[in-house]
C-alpha cells in the first residue's frame, strides 16, 4: 500500500509542474509576441527557427513563409549574398562584428523595399550547435525625424545669414559702391584720353582701363563672397583651407570695421592645414563672432580684434576671436548661447546661439571667457582633416 500511495502522490505532483512550465511558456510567448522590436531565431545555418509577430508587420512575411528558409531573404543584396559567409567567418575566427554589439543595417521587406533597422544579436549554444536571436528595430522614423531636423537647422542658418546681410546692408551697399565709383572715374579719364587721340597718352589710357577693370574685380569680388555666403545649400563637409576660410568670411565681417576705427590682427598658425567643415556654415560663425566683437568695441579707446589658429588635441583645431570691447554682464554670461538671449538693442538673440549648433554639429564646441586686458575671447574647435 505504501508503494502504490508513493506512485499516486508522483502522479499527483507531475501535473501541476507541467502546467507550471506551460504557463511559463505562455507567459513567455506573449511577452515576446507583444515587444514592439522584431524577433528573429536562426541556427548556425542561417535557417529561420522562430519569427515574431512583431517582425511579420516589420518584413511584411507570415512566420510560415520565412520558416525553415535562409534569413538572407530579409537582407537587400550583396548582404544577402554573403550572409552565410558572415556566419561561417564568425564561427571560424570568433571575432564579433554584431554580436553582442549591434548596428544599424539595411533590411529588405517582401515587396522588395528597403529600410534602416538597428539589429543587436545574441548567442545561445545548445546541445548540437547555436541558436542566434536579433532582435530588430525599425529607424525609418527615427532617421526622418533626424533629417528634418537637419533640414530646419540648415534653413535657420540661412535665415540667420540673410537676417545678418541685412543689417550690414548700408556698409555693404558702401563698400562695394567704393571700386565702382572708382572704376567710373578711370573710365572717364579714359574716355577724355582716348578723344584726344595722342600718341602720348597711351600709356596712360591703358593704365586707366587696367586700374577700371582691377576695380571691377574687386566689386565682382565682395558680390561673390555675398552670394557664397548667403546662399542655401545641403550641408557639406570636406577638407578646407582654414587660412582661405578666415581671410574670406574676414572680407564679410569687416566690411565697416575701418570706418570703425578698429585695428585687425591674424595670427593663423602655419602648420593649421586644412580642417574637416562645412565652409558655408564654419564661415557664418566666424562672421557672426567677428561682427559681434566689432560692435562690441564701439565707443571704446582701445579697438583691437585678433583671430588666432591654434591645434589643441584631439585632432581639433582652435579658432579664438579676442576683442578689447565692453565684455560680457555676469547676468548674461550663462545664458549667452541660449535663444533669444541678446545684449543688442536691435537684436534676435540667435546668432550665437546657431553658431553653438553649427560647432557641435561639427564636433566641436563654442565657448566665451573674459579677455584678462578687458573684453572677450569666443573659441570654437572643428576637427582637423587628416
Amino acid at each position: 500500500m505504501s508503494g502504490l500511495g508513493q506512485q499516486e502522490e508522483r502522479a499527483s505532483a507531475e501535473p501541476p509542474g507541467q502546467e507550471a512550465l506551460l504557463e511559463r511558456e505562455a507567459q513567455l510567448r506573449s511577452i515576446l509576441e507583444t515587444v514592439p522590436d522584431g524577433m528573429i531565431v536562426i541556427d548556425e545555418r542561417g535557417i529561420v527557427q522562430s519569427f515574431s509577430a512583431a517582425a511579420e508587420r516589420m518584413f511584411g512575411f507570415t512566420a510560415a513563409e520565412v520558416y525553415g528558409r535562409n534569413v538572407s531573404l530579409l537582407m537587400p543584396s550583396p548582404h544577402s549574398e554573403h550572409h552565410d559567409d558572415y556566419i561561417q567567418r564568425y564561427l571560424t575566427t570568433g571575432v564579433r562584428r554584431i554580436i553582442g554589439i549591434g548596428r544599424v543595417v539595411a533590411g529588405r521587406r517582401k515587396d522588395g523595399s528597403t529600410f534602416p533597422v538597428e539589429l543587436a544579436v545574441g548567442e545561445v549554444k545548445v546541445a548540437g550547435g547555436r541558436l542566434f536571436t536579433a532582435f530588430v528595430r525599425d529607424v525609418s522614423e527615427r532617421q526622418a525625424t533626424r533629417q528634418r531636423l537637419q533640414e530646419l537647422q540648415a534653413d535657420l542658418s540661412h535665415v540667420s545669414r540673410v537676417s545678418e546681410m541685412g543689417q550690414m546692408a548700408s556698409a555693404l551697399a558702401h563698400e562695394i559702391n567704393q571700386p565702382l565709383t572708382a572704376a567710373s572715374n578711370y573710365l572717364q579719364a579714359a574716355q577724355r584720353l582716348h578723344a584726344r587721340r595722342d600718341e602720348a597718352d597711351m600709356p596712360l589710357l591703358g593704365e586707366a582701363l587696367e586700374k577700371a577693370r582691377s576695380q571691377v574685380e574687386r566689386a565682382s569680388e565682395i558680390l561673390r563672397r555675398l552670394r557664397g555666403f548667403i546662399k542655401k545649400g545641403e550641408p557639406e563637409q570636406q577638407a578646407e583651407d582654414i587660412a582661405k576660410l578666415i581671410e574670406e568670411a574676414s572680407a564679410i565681417a569687416l566690411v565697416g570695421a575701418r570706418e570703425r576705427g578698429v585695428m585687425v590682427h591674424f595670427h593663423p598658425v602655419p602648420e593649421s592645414g586644412s580642417v574637416f567643415v562645412d565652409r558655408i556654415q564654419i564661415q557664418q560663425v566666424i562672421v557672426n563672432l567677428m561682427r559681434n566683437a566689432v560692435e562690441a568695441m564701439d565707443g571704446h579707446p582701445r579697438r583691437e580684434l585678433t583671430v588666432a589658429t591654434e591645434p589643441v588635441a584631439g585632432d581639433m583645431l582652435a579658432v579664438t576671436v579676442i576683442d578689447t570691447g565692453s565684455g560680457i554682464a555676469p547676468e548674461i554670461a550663462e545664458r549667452l548661447f541660449q535663444p533669444f538671449v541678446t545684449t543688442k538693442s536691435a537684436g534676435m538673440g540667435v546668432g550665437l546661439s546657431i553658431c553653438r549648433s553649427i560647432i557641435e554639429g561639427h564636433g566641436g564646441q563654442l565657448s566665451a571667457k573674459p579677455n584678462p586686458a578687458g573684453g572677450t575671447i569666443f573659441s570654437f574647435t572643428v576637427p582637423l582633416a587628416r
